[in-house]
């Protein structure tokens, strides 16, 4: 009799360690069309941006390239009355100001930089004024003193009115 209890004991458990824990069903949903179709920003790549700024009869057309904070990019000044000039910018961005050096020719003369720096914000860029360095007359005596909003105002434009432009 011993045996019989041991022995039915033993079934019953064996029987209950088999036996399957099934988990609530639940719905799988469909796969999602929508990612699929959205294209993936790039946020690692080279962003272009265009600006264009009007002062009485004279334009300025700038063309941005940031490549991860380092900048390049093309400048023309199409003034009505004085010499225009047309030139290179490379940088670098500091936070939200564009610090560029401006390789330009004018007046007939190439080689010509200037240190121009630029303040960007979601509707353009607004040109930084400042003094003068007395030695070179072309880079900036101190970056903190440069202020912005007394400049040029620059507004995102149509890049191919402004490539047209920088031709």
């Amino acid at each position: 009799m011993k045996r019989l209890i041991i022995l039915g004991s033993l079934s019953l458990f064996v029987m209950s360690c088999n036996k399957k824990t099934e988990a609530p069903e639940t719905e799988i949903p469909g796969k999602d069309t929508a990612a699929a179709t959205e294209r993936v920003a790039d946020t690692l790549g080279t962003k272009s941006f265009c600006y264009m700024g009007i002062a009485g009869k004279d334009t300025v057309f700038v063309t941005i390239d940031d490549n991860l904070g380092t900048i390049s990019g093309k400048m023309a000044t199409k003034n009505n009355e004085k010499d225009s000039n047309k030139g290179d910018l490379s940088g670098f961005k500091s936070g939200d100001t564009l610090k560029l050096t401006y390789d330009f020719a004018a007046e007939g003369k190439t080689g010509n930089t200037n240190d121009i720096y630029f303040l960007q914000t979601k509707d353009g860029l607004s040109e930084g004024i400042g003094e003068r360095d007395q030695e070179t007359g072309t880079k900036y005596a101190n970056d903190s003193n440069v202020k912005y909003g007394n400049g040029r105002l620059l507004k995102i434009a149509d890049c191919k009115v402004v490539a047209k432009a920088l031709k």
